[in-house]
């Protein structure tokens, strides 16, 4: 009990001086007011409070959207709203109370393989930074919560055999974690086609009901509403695969694009997939038998094609968030591997050189991670308070219940109450299709939004140039261009703003008008 309680607090100190260190920086940047460093983050607020408020599932209060990848995160921070009122910081409060509990039960987890409290305190801390949790955490978004499911989830797994109620949170766990992100499925499949290989065929047929009933109840609740069985970003941003005549090219894209050509991989999964083959490899070598090389290492396996399914049909993006929850699985797995290091430290590298290369070059990815973190960190709220913060604020001031063109939709959704149509596709089903399997904007699209724009009389847009490729609506007359410095975690550094309706002299009053923010550089245009 000393040996936990020690190492827990010795951790949580550690970790939330960092959070605060990193959090204070942000306010001292962005007007006293904390900032996400991510613009999705407001898109859960936004879904989250027309849900509390108006009982309305959207991106706006007047239709439903499912703008949402994190289904069960958005609710959640909606019925907070409910509780406590709406408030932008309600999603860090609970993003603190997922990181408390990853902490805690991390502690657990290694207080059983190691009996120093150095030790447990370093394998937590490398977990910790490893997946760049302290990132996670203040971005406001849902990934801290699919990790600490995922730290649930494994510390159960191990505890099945020798704990009852064991059993009850690994399956709990895994019902709750597809509703958070939906690339848990292949961590479902995975699972069970693992346990089926080591003839657990009620565990098996188990992982497989339990992961996916829940999400098949989501999706056809979905499909009722709009047409698409998963949420708008899944559809958008996902791979589409289909036996049609694009079939070569789809394998190029996945098995190239997504996978072999992928830097994001490299930087990312590559040392802990060789650690686990390293460690496969030599326990086939030594001809042990498939049934008990599965069960010693079935950790490692999963997490290892766990990485090279997310390459290949999800995303790995320099932010780390999406794969976070890999990258501590991982480490939950490996370390009691290689838990010798932390003992006779010459004799195991002389004894294991492989491995120990291997764990420098992960020590290596670590410290890399850590200083591309702390751009992110401290960067990522000033730029989004002076790009999305500054465009809600001046659509809130001169266009509060205007329709708005716009594709990057979080914060202005969330300020303000907005008719949208979001040219990404992810607030806006009737842009999907022109957005559908990362497809980019054509002819078509621009055709689409002129008629579209003019039919419904929209005012005003406030889009990056770039993601509509060139077929920007010749009938929208730009009027400003809004950039930024040092733009790490914002699409573009410019914004333009587009007169829809024709009203151009009115929009260049109100931009000259408003009160930007002094790192914002207006432009305005003939």
């Amino acid at each position: 009990m000393a040996l936990k309680n020690k190492s827990l607090f010795l951790v949580t100190s550690f970790f939330a001086a960092v959070c605060l260190g990193y959090y204070f920086n942000s306010v001292r940047q962005t007007d006293g007011s904390y900032t996400y460093l991510i613009d999705d983050a407001y898109i859960h607020l936004a879904i989250a409070k027309n849900f509390a408020l108006h009982k309305v599932w959207g991106i706006t209060q007047y239709q439903f959207s499912s703008t949402s990848s994190s289904p069960l995160f958005t609710f959640i921070i909606s019925v907070l709203i409910r509780i406590f009122g709406d408030n932008d910081l309600l999603p860090l409060y609970f993003n603190m109370f997922c990181g408390f509990g990853i902490v805690y039960s991390l502690v657990k987890y290694f207080s059983a393989i190691f009996n120093t409290v150095n030790l447990v305190v370093l394998s937590v801390l490398f977990t910790l930074f490893f997946s760049v949790l302290h990132v996670q955490l203040l971005s406001g978004m849902e990934h801290i919560f699919h990790v600490l499911l995922i730290v649930v989830n494994i510390w159960c797994f191990s505890r099945m055999n020798s704990l009852k109620s064991a059993a009850a949170g690994f399956y709990l766990s895994l019902m709750l974690m597809g509703l958070v992100r939906f690339e848990s499925m292949f961590y479902f499949v995975i699972l069970s086609a693992l346990f089926l290989f080591a003839k657990k065929w009620k565990e098996s047929v188990a992982v497989l009901l339990a992961g996916f009933i829940p999400v098949l109840i989501f999706c056809c609740f979905n499909y009722l509403q709009d047409g698409y069985f998963f949420p708008n970003s899944v559809v958008v941003k996902g791979t589409k695969f289909n036996f049609g005549d694009g079939f070569l090219h789809q394998l190029r894209i996945i098995f190239l694009n997504n996978f072999l050509l992928n830097i994001s991989f490299y930087k990312i999964g590559v040392f802990p997939i060789l650690m686990s083959v390293f460690i496969v490899g030599r326990e086939i070598y030594k001809k042990k038998k498939m049934n008990e090389i599965i069960q010693t290492n079935f950790l490692l396996i999963v997490f290892s094609l766990l990485m090279i399914c997310h390459s290949l049909f999800a995303e790995l993006k320099g932010s780390f968030r999406y794969e976070a929850y890999i990258l501590v699985g991982f480490s939950m797995a490996i370390i009691p591997k290689i838990s010798g290091i932390f003992g006779d430290f010459k004799a195991y590298i002389k004894r294991e050189k492989i491995l120990s290369v291997l764990v420098l070059m992960n020590m290596l990815l670590l410290c890399y991670k850590t200083a591309y973190a702390h751009r992110m960190l401290d960067k990522g709220g000033k730029n989004i308070y002076e790009q999305q913060m500054q465009s809600a604020k001046f659509l809130h001031t001169y266009y509060n219940n205007s329709k708005v063109v716009a594709n990057d939709i979080g914060a202005i959704s969330y300020y303000t109450d907005i008719h949208l149509l979001d040219t990404a596709g992810l607030g806006s089903k009737e842009t999907m299709r022109f957005n559908e399997n990362k497809k980019k904007a054509d002819r078509g699209f621009e055709e689409f939004l002129t008629q579209y724009t003019a039919d419904h009389q929209y005012e005003i847009a406030i889009i990056y140039d770039e993601w509509l490729n060139g077929f920007v609506p010749k009938t929208w007359k730009k009027v400003a261009v809004l950039t930024i410095q040092d733009g790490i975690m914002v699409a573009k550094n410019s914004v333009s703003v587009y007169a829809v309706d024709g009203h151009v002299d009115q929009l260049r009053r109100n931009i000259k008008n408003f009160s930007w923010n002094r790192n914002v550089k207006v432009v305005l245009t003939d």
